[in-house]
Protein backbone atom coordinates (compact mmCIF):
# COMPACT_ATOMS: atom_id res chain seq x y z
CA UNK A 1 0.00 0.00 0.00
CA UNK A 2 1.41 3.39 -1.01
CA UNK A 3 2.25 6.15 1.45
CA UNK A 4 3.57 9.71 1.34
CA UNK A 5 6.84 10.82 2.88
CA UNK A 6 7.04 14.59 3.48
CA UNK A 7 10.08 16.37 4.90
CA UNK A 8 9.38 19.77 6.41
CA UNK A 9 9.20 22.61 6.75
CA UNK A 10 8.66 23.58 3.10
CA UNK A 11 8.60 26.76 1.06
CA UNK A 12 6.54 26.73 -2.14
CA UNK A 13 6.53 28.82 -5.31
CA UNK A 14 5.01 28.73 -8.78
CA UNK A 15 1.60 27.95 -10.26
CA UNK A 16 -0.57 24.90 -9.67
CA UNK A 17 -3.46 24.00 -11.97
CA UNK A 18 -6.41 22.34 -10.28
CA UNK A 19 -8.17 19.44 -11.98
CA UNK A 20 -11.81 19.19 -12.99
CA UNK A 21 -14.18 18.82 -10.07
CA UNK A 22 -14.81 15.30 -8.82
CA UNK A 23 -18.05 16.38 -7.16
CA UNK A 24 -19.31 17.80 -10.46
CA UNK A 25 -18.05 14.96 -12.65
CA UNK A 26 -19.84 12.13 -10.82
CA UNK A 27 -23.44 13.41 -11.25
CA UNK A 28 -22.68 14.46 -14.84
CA UNK A 29 -21.49 10.93 -15.63
CA UNK A 30 -24.68 9.62 -14.02
CA UNK A 31 -26.77 12.01 -16.14
CA UNK A 32 -25.26 10.45 -19.27
CA UNK A 33 -27.61 7.52 -18.62
CA UNK A 34 -30.49 9.80 -19.62
CA UNK A 35 -29.33 10.22 -23.20
CA UNK A 36 -29.30 7.34 -25.74
CA UNK A 37 -26.33 8.65 -27.68
CA UNK A 38 -22.56 9.07 -27.56
CA UNK A 39 -21.27 11.84 -25.29
CA UNK A 40 -17.75 13.21 -25.34
CA UNK A 41 -15.87 14.48 -22.30
CA UNK A 42 -12.58 16.31 -22.05
CA UNK A 43 -10.13 16.46 -19.12
CA UNK A 44 -12.02 14.38 -16.59
CA UNK A 45 -10.06 14.09 -13.32
CA UNK A 46 -7.82 11.04 -13.13
CA UNK A 47 -9.17 9.79 -9.80
CA UNK A 48 -10.07 6.39 -8.44
CA UNK A 49 -13.67 7.51 -7.79
CA UNK A 50 -14.12 8.57 -11.42
CA UNK A 51 -12.66 5.33 -12.79
CA UNK A 52 -14.85 3.36 -10.42
CA UNK A 53 -18.00 5.22 -11.42
CA UNK A 54 -17.27 4.51 -15.08
CA UNK A 55 -17.04 0.83 -14.16
CA UNK A 56 -20.52 1.09 -12.63
CA UNK A 57 -21.84 2.61 -15.88
CA UNK A 58 -20.14 -0.14 -17.89
CA UNK A 59 -21.80 -2.75 -15.68
CA UNK A 60 -25.14 -1.27 -16.76
CA UNK A 61 -24.21 -1.62 -20.42
CA UNK A 62 -22.56 1.70 -21.20
CA UNK A 63 -19.51 1.67 -23.49
CA UNK A 64 -16.51 3.85 -22.56
CA UNK A 65 -13.82 4.55 -25.15
CA UNK A 66 -10.58 6.51 -24.85
CA UNK A 67 -8.97 7.82 -21.69
CA UNK A 68 -10.05 10.41 -19.14
CA UNK A 69 -8.50 13.25 -21.14
CA UNK A 70 -10.74 12.38 -24.11
CA UNK A 71 -13.54 10.03 -23.13
CA UNK A 72 -16.47 8.95 -25.30
CA UNK A 73 -19.31 7.44 -23.31
CA UNK A 74 -22.19 5.71 -25.08
CA UNK A 75 -25.30 4.86 -23.08
CA UNK A 76 -27.26 3.68 -26.15
CA UNK A 77 -26.85 0.02 -25.22
CA UNK A 78 -27.71 0.15 -21.53
CA UNK A 79 -29.70 -3.01 -20.88
CA UNK A 80 -29.23 -3.54 -17.16
CA UNK A 81 -30.96 -1.50 -14.45
CA UNK A 82 -29.27 -3.22 -11.50
CA UNK A 83 -26.31 -1.52 -9.80
CA UNK A 84 -24.71 -4.41 -7.98
CA UNK A 85 -23.47 -4.41 -4.38
CA UNK A 86 -19.91 -5.40 -5.27
CA UNK A 87 -19.49 -2.18 -7.26
CA UNK A 88 -21.69 0.22 -5.31
CA UNK A 89 -20.58 -0.64 -1.76
CA UNK A 90 -17.37 1.41 -2.01
CA UNK A 91 -18.92 4.63 -3.15
CA UNK A 92 -21.77 6.79 -1.86
CA UNK A 93 -22.09 8.70 -5.14
CA UNK A 94 -23.28 5.53 -6.88
CA UNK A 95 -26.81 6.27 -5.61
CA UNK A 96 -26.86 8.92 -8.34
CA UNK A 97 -27.65 6.30 -10.98
CA UNK A 98 -31.07 5.78 -9.37
CA UNK A 99 -32.77 8.90 -10.74
CA UNK A 100 -31.63 8.62 -14.36
CA UNK A 101 -32.31 4.85 -14.54
CA UNK A 102 -35.87 5.35 -13.31
CA UNK A 103 -36.36 8.29 -15.68
CA UNK A 104 -35.21 6.38 -18.76
CA UNK A 105 -36.34 2.82 -18.02
CA UNK A 106 -39.02 3.12 -15.33
CA UNK A 107 -37.11 0.88 -12.95
CA UNK A 108 -33.86 0.51 -11.05
CA UNK A 109 -32.34 -1.72 -8.42
CA UNK A 110 -29.45 -0.04 -6.66
CA UNK A 111 -27.48 -1.35 -3.70
CA UNK A 112 -27.41 1.00 -0.75
CA UNK A 113 -23.99 2.66 -1.08
CA UNK A 114 -20.92 2.90 1.11
CA UNK A 115 -18.11 5.48 0.99
CA UNK A 116 -16.41 7.83 3.44
CA UNK A 117 -17.17 7.16 7.11
CA UNK A 118 -17.90 10.79 7.97
CA UNK A 119 -21.58 10.46 8.83
CA UNK A 120 -24.81 8.69 8.05
CA UNK A 121 -25.83 10.79 5.00
CA UNK A 122 -29.08 8.82 4.50
CA UNK A 123 -30.77 8.63 1.10
CA UNK A 124 -34.23 9.26 2.55
CA UNK A 125 -34.67 12.55 0.68
CA UNK A 126 -33.74 10.92 -2.62
CA UNK A 127 -36.37 8.24 -2.10
CA UNK A 128 -39.19 10.40 -0.71
CA UNK A 129 -38.75 12.81 -3.63
CA UNK A 130 -39.02 9.97 -6.14
CA UNK A 131 -42.12 8.69 -4.35
CA UNK A 132 -43.77 12.08 -4.87
CA UNK A 133 -43.12 11.56 -8.60
CA UNK A 134 -45.06 8.28 -8.49
CA UNK A 135 -42.16 5.88 -7.96
CA UNK A 136 -42.76 2.80 -5.84
CA UNK A 137 -39.84 2.23 -3.47
CA UNK A 138 -39.01 -1.06 -1.77
CA UNK A 139 -35.89 -1.57 0.32
CA UNK A 140 -35.01 -5.24 0.56
CA UNK A 141 -31.80 -7.13 1.31
CA UNK A 142 -29.67 -3.99 1.08
CA UNK A 143 -31.10 -2.85 -2.26
CA UNK A 144 -33.39 0.00 -3.25
CA UNK A 145 -35.98 -1.31 -5.72
CA UNK A 146 -37.62 1.55 -7.64
CA UNK A 147 -40.33 1.17 -10.27
CA UNK A 148 -42.90 3.38 -11.96
CA UNK A 149 -45.31 3.04 -14.86
CA UNK A 150 -45.31 6.73 -15.70
CA UNK A 151 -43.02 9.20 -13.94
CA UNK A 152 -44.88 12.42 -13.16
CA UNK A 153 -43.61 15.87 -12.28
CA UNK A 154 -44.17 17.02 -8.71
CA UNK A 155 -43.66 19.92 -6.34
CA UNK A 156 -40.97 18.69 -3.92
CA UNK A 157 -39.66 20.59 -0.92
CA UNK A 158 -36.44 19.12 0.45
CA UNK A 159 -36.07 18.98 4.24
CA UNK A 160 -32.42 19.99 3.78
CA UNK A 161 -30.62 21.35 0.68
CA UNK A 162 -29.02 17.98 -0.04
CA UNK A 163 -26.72 18.09 -3.04
CA UNK A 164 -27.19 14.42 -3.91
CA UNK A 165 -30.98 14.51 -3.57
CA UNK A 166 -31.17 17.66 -5.70
CA UNK A 167 -29.05 16.00 -8.40
CA UNK A 168 -31.00 12.74 -8.38
CA UNK A 169 -34.37 14.48 -8.59
CA UNK A 170 -33.19 16.85 -11.34
CA UNK A 171 -32.20 13.85 -13.42
CA UNK A 172 -35.40 11.93 -12.68
CA UNK A 173 -37.50 14.95 -13.68
CA UNK A 174 -35.93 15.21 -17.14
CA UNK A 175 -38.22 12.56 -18.66
CA UNK A 176 -41.15 12.91 -16.25
CA UNK A 177 -44.58 13.97 -17.46
CA UNK A 178 -45.16 17.63 -16.59
CA UNK A 179 -43.30 20.12 -14.43
CA UNK A 180 -41.14 19.37 -11.41
CA UNK A 181 -40.32 22.10 -8.89
CA UNK A 182 -37.57 21.52 -6.33
CA UNK A 183 -37.81 23.83 -3.30
CA UNK A 184 -34.96 24.26 -0.81
CA UNK A 185 -32.69 22.83 -3.50
CA UNK A 186 -28.91 22.79 -3.15
CA UNK A 187 -27.24 25.80 -4.79
CA UNK A 188 -23.67 24.50 -5.22
CA UNK A 189 -21.69 25.26 -8.39
CA UNK A 190 -21.75 21.52 -9.08
CA UNK A 191 -25.56 21.74 -9.38
CA UNK A 192 -25.19 24.50 -11.97
CA UNK A 193 -22.68 22.42 -13.91
CA UNK A 194 -25.02 19.43 -13.93
CA UNK A 195 -27.85 21.65 -15.19
CA UNK A 196 -25.62 23.08 -17.93
CA UNK A 197 -24.69 19.58 -19.04
CA UNK A 198 -28.30 18.42 -19.12
CA UNK A 199 -29.38 21.55 -20.97
CA UNK A 200 -26.78 20.90 -23.67
CA UNK A 201 -28.70 17.68 -24.45
CA UNK A 202 -32.12 19.30 -24.54
CA UNK A 203 -33.38 19.13 -20.94
CA UNK A 204 -35.40 22.20 -19.91
CA UNK A 205 -34.18 23.52 -16.55
CA UNK A 206 -34.47 26.93 -14.87
CA UNK A 207 -33.35 28.29 -11.52
CA UNK A 208 -30.18 26.24 -11.00
CA UNK A 209 -27.96 28.03 -8.50
CA UNK A 210 -31.02 29.18 -6.53
CA UNK A 211 -33.11 27.36 -3.95
CA UNK A 212 -35.94 26.82 -6.48
CA UNK A 213 -35.22 24.70 -9.56
CA UNK A 214 -37.85 24.03 -12.21
CA UNK A 215 -37.60 21.18 -14.73
CA UNK A 216 -40.04 20.86 -17.63
CA UNK A 217 -40.31 17.15 -18.24
CA UNK A 218 -40.33 15.71 -21.75
CA UNK A 219 -41.10 12.37 -23.37
CA UNK A 220 -37.93 10.40 -24.02
CA UNK A 221 -39.62 8.84 -27.05
CA UNK A 222 -39.22 12.24 -28.71
CA UNK A 223 -35.50 12.47 -27.95
CA UNK A 224 -33.33 13.48 -30.87
CA UNK A 225 -29.58 13.03 -30.84
CA UNK A 226 -27.65 16.21 -30.13
CA UNK A 227 -24.29 17.06 -31.67
CA UNK A 228 -22.22 18.95 -29.11
CA UNK A 229 -18.58 19.69 -28.41
CA UNK A 230 -16.75 17.69 -25.77
CA UNK A 231 -18.01 18.70 -22.33
CA UNK A 232 -15.45 19.98 -19.82
CA UNK A 233 -16.36 19.97 -16.14
CA UNK A 234 -15.71 23.00 -13.90
CA UNK A 235 -12.49 23.29 -11.90
CA UNK A 236 -12.39 21.70 -8.45
CA UNK A 237 -13.02 24.45 -5.87
CA UNK A 238 -12.13 22.15 -2.96
CA UNK A 239 -8.77 21.24 -4.48
CA UNK A 240 -8.18 24.95 -5.12
CA UNK A 241 -8.92 25.80 -1.48
CA UNK A 242 -6.48 23.10 -0.35
CA UNK A 243 -3.60 24.60 -2.37
CA UNK A 244 -4.46 28.15 -1.33
CA UNK A 245 -4.27 27.07 2.32
CA UNK A 246 -0.98 25.28 1.55
CA UNK A 247 0.43 28.59 0.33
CA UNK A 248 -0.72 30.38 3.47
CA UNK A 249 0.58 27.75 5.87
CA UNK A 250 4.02 27.68 4.25
CA UNK A 251 4.11 31.49 3.91
CA UNK A 252 4.63 31.08 0.17
CA UNK A 253 3.67 33.05 -2.92
CA UNK A 254 1.83 30.67 -5.26
CA UNK A 255 -0.89 30.94 -7.90
CA UNK A 256 -3.78 28.47 -7.97
CA UNK A 257 -5.41 28.35 -11.42
CA UNK A 258 -8.15 26.73 -13.52
CA UNK A 259 -11.16 27.39 -11.29
CA UNK A 260 -13.74 30.11 -10.63
CA UNK A 261 -12.86 32.05 -7.43
CA UNK A 262 -16.54 32.97 -7.00
CA UNK A 263 -17.14 29.30 -6.17
CA UNK A 264 -14.94 29.81 -3.07
CA UNK A 265 -16.26 33.20 -2.04
CA UNK A 266 -16.95 32.40 1.63
CA UNK A 267 -13.61 30.60 2.07
CA UNK A 268 -11.66 33.47 0.48
CA UNK A 269 -13.50 36.04 2.61
CA UNK A 270 -12.70 34.06 5.76
CA UNK A 271 -9.02 33.78 4.83
CA UNK A 272 -8.86 37.51 4.05
CA UNK A 273 -10.40 38.29 7.46
CA UNK A 274 -7.65 36.16 9.01
CA UNK A 275 -5.09 38.45 7.36
CA UNK A 276 -4.34 36.62 4.10
CA UNK A 277 -3.33 38.66 1.07
CA UNK A 278 -5.15 37.08 -1.86
CA UNK A 279 -5.35 38.42 -5.39
CA UNK A 280 -8.32 37.20 -7.38
CA UNK A 281 -8.30 36.93 -11.15
CA UNK A 282 -10.97 35.55 -13.47
CA UNK A 283 -9.71 31.95 -13.24
CA UNK A 284 -7.13 31.99 -10.45
CA UNK A 285 -6.12 33.17 -6.99
CA UNK A 286 -2.59 34.25 -6.08
CA UNK A 287 -1.40 33.95 -2.49
CA UNK A 288 0.78 36.95 -1.69
CA UNK A 289 3.18 37.79 1.11
CA UNK A 290 0.76 37.64 4.02
CA UNK A 291 0.72 39.56 7.27
CA UNK A 292 0.56 37.57 10.48
CA UNK A 293 -2.56 35.46 10.21
CA UNK A 294 -4.93 35.33 13.17
CA UNK A 295 -7.54 32.86 14.35
CA UNK A 296 -11.17 32.79 13.27
CA UNK A 297 -14.57 31.29 13.90
CA UNK A 298 -15.90 29.05 11.13
CA UNK A 299 -19.25 27.31 10.87
CA UNK A 300 -19.83 24.92 8.00
CA UNK A 301 -23.05 25.38 6.04
CA UNK A 302 -24.62 24.51 2.69
CA UNK A 303 -23.45 26.63 -0.25
CA UNK A 304 -22.88 29.57 -0.35
CA UNK A 305 -21.72 29.07 3.24
CA UNK A 306 -18.38 27.65 4.34
CA UNK A 307 -18.00 24.18 2.77
CA UNK A 308 -17.65 21.18 5.04
CA UNK A 309 -15.13 19.81 2.52
CA UNK A 310 -12.68 22.57 3.52
CA UNK A 311 -13.19 22.26 7.27
CA UNK A 312 -10.28 19.87 7.91
CA UNK A 313 -7.83 21.90 5.81
CA UNK A 314 -8.88 25.11 7.58
CA UNK A 315 -8.32 23.44 10.94
CA UNK A 316 -4.75 22.61 9.92
CA UNK A 317 -4.18 26.29 9.10
CA UNK A 318 -5.72 27.41 12.39
CA UNK A 319 -3.18 25.37 14.31
CA UNK A 320 -0.27 27.50 13.07
CA UNK A 321 -1.77 31.04 13.05
CA UNK A 322 -1.73 33.53 15.93
CA UNK A 323 -4.55 33.20 18.46
CA UNK A 324 -7.27 30.65 19.01
CA UNK A 325 -9.97 29.45 16.63
CA UNK A 326 -13.34 27.72 16.70
CA UNK A 327 -14.77 25.35 14.08
CA UNK A 328 -18.42 24.31 14.22
CA UNK A 329 -19.27 21.37 11.98
CA UNK A 330 -22.96 21.59 11.11
CA UNK A 331 -23.19 19.20 8.13
CA UNK A 332 -21.76 15.83 9.19
CA UNK A 333 -21.75 14.42 12.70
CA UNK A 334 -18.48 12.50 12.41
CA UNK A 335 -16.14 14.81 10.54
CA UNK A 336 -13.46 15.35 13.16
CA UNK A 337 -11.64 12.06 12.59
CA UNK A 338 -8.53 13.97 11.52
CA UNK A 339 -8.19 15.54 14.97
CA UNK A 340 -6.34 12.66 16.71
CA UNK A 341 -3.87 12.46 13.82
CA UNK A 342 -3.25 16.23 13.83
CA UNK A 343 -2.72 16.07 17.59
CA UNK A 344 -0.04 13.42 17.02
CA UNK A 345 1.83 16.11 15.07
CA UNK A 346 1.54 18.63 17.89
CA UNK A 347 -1.73 20.43 17.28
CA UNK A 348 -3.76 21.41 20.34
CA UNK A 349 -7.44 20.74 19.68
CA UNK A 350 -10.33 20.16 22.07
CA UNK A 351 -13.62 18.71 20.87
CA UNK A 352 -17.03 19.42 22.32
CA UNK A 353 -19.81 17.87 20.26
CA UNK A 354 -19.99 19.67 16.92
CA UNK A 355 -17.34 22.18 18.00
CA UNK A 356 -13.56 22.08 17.80
CA UNK A 357 -11.42 24.57 19.72
CA UNK A 358 -7.98 25.07 18.16
CA UNK A 359 -5.03 26.69 19.89
CA UNK A 360 -2.81 28.64 17.53
CA UNK A 361 0.96 28.89 17.05
CA UNK A 362 1.50 25.17 17.60
CA UNK A 363 4.94 23.81 16.81
CA UNK A 364 4.27 20.83 14.59
CA UNK A 365 6.61 17.86 14.33
CA UNK A 366 6.73 15.10 11.74
CA UNK A 367 5.12 11.83 12.79
CA UNK A 368 3.63 8.66 11.30
CA UNK A 369 -0.08 9.36 10.71
CA UNK A 370 -3.00 7.61 9.04
CA UNK A 371 -5.62 8.93 6.62
CA UNK A 372 -9.22 8.39 7.72
CA UNK A 373 -11.19 10.05 4.91
CA UNK A 374 -10.58 12.22 1.86
CA UNK A 375 -10.47 15.75 3.30
CA UNK A 376 -8.89 14.62 6.59
CA UNK A 377 -6.06 13.25 4.46
CA UNK A 378 -5.54 16.66 2.85
CA UNK A 379 -5.31 18.26 6.29
CA UNK A 380 -2.49 15.85 7.22
CA UNK A 381 -0.58 16.73 4.05
CA UNK A 382 -0.91 20.45 4.84
CA UNK A 383 0.31 19.95 8.40
CA UNK A 384 3.23 17.85 7.16
CA UNK A 385 4.34 20.65 4.82
CA UNK A 386 5.09 22.91 7.81
CA UNK A 387 6.03 20.33 10.43
CA UNK A 388 9.64 19.99 11.53
CA UNK A 389 11.06 16.69 10.35
CA UNK A 390 9.61 13.75 8.43
CA UNK A 391 5.95 12.82 8.28
CA UNK A 392 4.84 9.44 6.97
CA UNK A 393 1.22 9.47 5.78
CA UNK A 394 -0.38 6.04 5.43
CA UNK A 395 -3.60 4.83 3.74
CA UNK A 396 -3.37 7.49 1.04
CA UNK A 397 -5.91 5.69 -1.14
CA UNK A 398 -8.32 8.16 0.49
CA UNK A 399 -6.39 11.00 -1.16
CA UNK A 400 -6.52 9.24 -4.52
CA UNK A 401 -10.31 9.50 -4.40
CA UNK A 402 -10.29 13.29 -4.67
CA UNK A 403 -6.84 14.75 -5.49
CA UNK A 404 -5.30 14.12 -8.89
CA UNK A 405 -1.50 13.84 -8.80
CA UNK A 406 -1.27 15.65 -5.46
CA UNK A 407 2.31 14.64 -4.72
CA UNK A 408 3.44 15.59 -8.25
CA UNK A 409 1.75 18.97 -8.06
CA UNK A 410 3.24 19.76 -4.66
CA UNK A 411 6.66 18.61 -5.83
CA UNK A 412 6.44 20.99 -8.80
CA UNK A 413 5.78 23.80 -6.29
CA UNK A 414 9.00 22.82 -4.48
CA UNK A 415 7.75 20.56 -1.69
CA UNK A 416 9.91 17.74 -0.40
CA UNK A 417 7.38 14.97 -0.96
CA UNK A 418 7.58 11.47 -2.36
CA UNK A 419 5.13 8.66 -2.86
CA UNK A 420 6.48 5.24 -2.04
CA UNK A 421 5.00 1.75 -2.19
CA UNK A 422 5.35 -0.86 0.49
Amino acid sequence: MDKLIIDGPNKLSGTVKVSSSKNATLPILAASILFPQKIKFRNLPNLSDIKFFIKILESLGAIAEGDLENLTLSCCQINNTVADYDLVRKMRASILVLGPLVARFGEAKVSLPGGCAIGSRPVDMHLSGLEKMGVKILIEKGYVHASVEKLKGAHIKLAFPSVGATENLMMAAAWAEGETILENAAMEPEIIDLANFMKSYGVKIEGEGTSRITIQGQNIKNYKEVNTQSYEVIGDRIEAATYIIAGLMTKSCITVSNFNPEHLDDVLKTLTQMGAKLERENRSVTVGESFILKGAKVETAPYPGFPTDVQAQMMALMGVVKGNSLVSEQIFENRFMHVPELKRMGMKIELDGHNAFIEGECELSGAPVMCTDLRASAALVLAALVAEGTTEINRIYHLDRGYEKLSEKLKELGASIQRVGE
